[in-house]
């Protein structure tokens, strides 16, 4: 559940507060697309050799690479407020 409010919240900072609009770009895809394997290789080492651990009580079950569908939920909201923040910030102001 918090998984789904952290991509709301990211999908909400970059279309309504930062007006970044990533998500309608195709650059934005392309650098999720390079980060999402290695994510996903990240993921797979620390929960394969129980370095990170997740109560089947906390997730929802879904797991890929063996982590839980909820890491890459929670990667997909960091990466998208990061780079909406890192573009907002970085834009000229008028002053």
């Amino acid at each position: 559940m918090i998984a789904c409010v952290a991509v709301l919240a990211s999908l909400l900072f970059d279309l309504f507060i930062a007006k970044t609009s990533l998500i309608k770009r195709r650059a934005f895809w392309t650098s999720y697309a390079i980060i999402l394997p290695f994510q996903l290789i990240t993921n797979w080492w620390l929960t394969s050799r129980n370095i990170v651990m997740y109560s089947d009580n906390a997730i929802w079950g879904l797991r890929i690479a063996s982590a839980p569908i909820e890491d890459l939920l929670f990667g997909f909201s960091l990466v998208l407020a990061v780079i909406s923040s890192w573009v907002y910030w970085g834009k000229p102001r008028n002053n």
